[in-house]
């Protein structure tokens, strides 16, 4: 089961943060189809918000076909974003963990190491449709 976590520096919603961290686990497999996400009674006692939020991410990922609500039994996965090539890529997962531990090791902390990703990521994307 996903356990949901918030970044408030991040300047995301928090409903949007919960519907792209459901999106990233149906993309990376973590969540399949039939999977039971928490209940919004259980994510509001985890994270401490407003259950208007996490009803309000559920509704979003619900509208756009990927979990169904079933009253009284909770929210299920109803398809997933998993793409086989994905799992195909472990090498380049082993990579980037052994680049973020090197990072860790220099003494940058997460947001810096974030920052780096993010910037290199967003040039290599410019330059890629240049």
């Amino acid at each position: 089961m996903i356990e949901f976590h918030l970044d408030g520096r991040s300047g995301v919603a928090p409903y949007q943060q919960l519907v792209q961290q459901v999106r990233r686990a149906l993309r990376l497999g973590i969540l399949r189809e039939g999977d039971r996400l928490p209940t919004v009674k259980e994510v509001v006692a985890h994270l401490a918000i407003n259950p208007n939020t996490v009803s309000k991410a559920y509704r979003e990922l619900e509208l756009e076909g990927l979990v169904s609500a079933r009253p009284g039994v909770g929210t299920f996965v109803t398809r997933t974003l998993a793409d086989n090539t994905l799992a195909a890529h472990g090498p380049l997962r082993t990579d980037l963990e052994r680049w973020l531990a090197k990072a860790r090791r220099a003494g940058l902390d997460e947001e810096s190491i974030e920052a780096i990703f993010d910037s290199t990521f967003r040039s290599a994307l410019r330059e890629d449709t240049a």
